[in-house]
């Protein structure tokens, strides 16, 4: 088996290794399966970098729907006309590195494993997996201190040695009241409350009439979902593994996804898809949708903390599902990644790199519904699991 030796590559040749590099990192991304250019994608991604006063940077731009009632009749228009309120969301950039370095030439010989090609495929899953837990802990509004399970990550002394030194770390934010919920079935039947972690109980599973009162709500507060076909909207909702599973075992939701899929062994609950629609609205499992399921267990003088389970007593293992519509992310992806082999203890070992420079924040803007700044087109809904 052939193997690339980088030092013998022309530039070009190198480019289009970085991009099928990319490319293979893209493929094994769940977050980029969401991902467009336009207004209507989950995910915004910009490509380009934008200059302004500050110099240049990656930016989005969220248009407010106009407010006045226009000119009636024959009366003048000129001089009436409304200004367009567009909100510049900037997002900051860093970059990102992986290496692979074999332990030397003998074991290079030894082993039937062509290192190079086996470290793309390893580098490009390392940072496809990272990506995703970066975008779904800012969509959750959970730092970048955590894991997606809840568990604290380990800390460093040596700066850069942490996914919290991202220069767009800081700009991760809490989900907005009007864009925070929790399951409530105190009352026995199951209500949307105000999000409060303190506040899950482990009787409050999900159901599929929150999945319903849910995108109600999402449509009350001017959430604009992505036009489909037939112009109709369509929401993706992002759940962990035991949220799709309590949902699989609600009778409701089972009926409706029966009722609404055809029948026979080609059904989604037969075939095991991780992907259901229901009510037009698009169910996804994902292992890194933020859960607690890796935090410590606490009392009551623990509830609310860093890295704790939720409830009154920090003793509930809760998870956060994610709504969302269109724009509920933004993505800035810039240029093709670095990708550097070189050479250790006079040749006799050989590593590779990768480096990509990206960044993530979630869209805000002033809405006029709610009368504050919210999250633009993401609901954050707080549950056990």
């Amino acid at each position: 088996m052939a193997l690339t030796n980088f030092a013998s590559l022309t530039s070009n040749q190198l480019t289009a290794w970085s991009r099928d590099f990319w490319q293979v990192a893209r493929n094994m991304s769940f977050i980029n399966q969401f991902a467009g250019s336009g207004q209507n994608a989950m995910v915004q991604r910009i490509t380009e970098l934008t200059k302004n006063d500050k110099g240049t940077k990656a930016v989005i731009t969220l248009l407010a729907d106009m407010t006045g009632d226009g000119i009636t009749g024959d009366n003048t228009l000129e001089g009436n006309e409304e200004a367009l309120r567009a909100y510049d969301i900037t997002i900051e950039l860093d970059q990102l590195r992986f290496a692979n370095r074999i332990s030397g030439r003998l074991a290079d010989q030894k082993s039937v494993v062509n290192f190079r090609e086996n470290s793309r495929d390893a580098l490009a899953y390392a940072m496809a997996d990272r990506m995703d837990q970066l975008a779904f802990l800012t969509l959750s509004g959970i730092a970048y201190t955590h894991k997606t399970n809840g568990a604290l990550r380990n800390t460093s002394s040596t700066s850069g040695h942490e996914l919290a030194d991202l220069e767009y770390a800081s700009d991760v934010s809490a989900p907005t009241a009007a864009r925070h919920r929790r399951i409530d079935v105190s009352g026995g039947t199951s209500t949307l409350q105000a999000g409060d972690t303190t506040a899950v109980a482990a009787t409050d599973k999900i159901a599929y009439r929150d999945i319903v009162n849910l995108k109600a709500y999402a449509k009350d507060n001017y959430i604009r979902g992505l036009r489909g076909a037939g112009n109709e909207e369509v929401f993706h909702m992002f759940v962990t593994p035991q949220q799709m599973a309590d949902l699989k075992l609600d009778s409701d939701f089972l009926t409706n996804v029966r009722q609404a899929s055809a029948r026979g062994p080609n059904n989604q609950l037969f075939s095991g898809t991780s992907s259901l629609m229901v009510d037009g609205v698009m169910v996804h499992e994902f292992r890194h949708v933020f859960s607690t399921e890796g935090a410590t267990s606490g009392t009551s003088s623990n509830a609310g903390a860093a890295g704790y389970k939720w409830g009154a007593d920090a003793d509930v293992d809760g998870a956060r599902a994610l709504f969302c519509g269109a724009q509920a992310l933004a993505m800035a992806d810039i240029g093709n990644p670095e990708i550097v082999e070189d050479t250790f203890d006079y040749q006799n070992q050989a590593g590779i790199s990768i480096g990509k420079i990206f960044g993530l924040r979630k869209p805000k803007y002033n809405s006029d519904y709610n009368g504050s700044v919210q999250d633009f087109g993401v609901i954050a809904l707080d549950t056990a699991q």
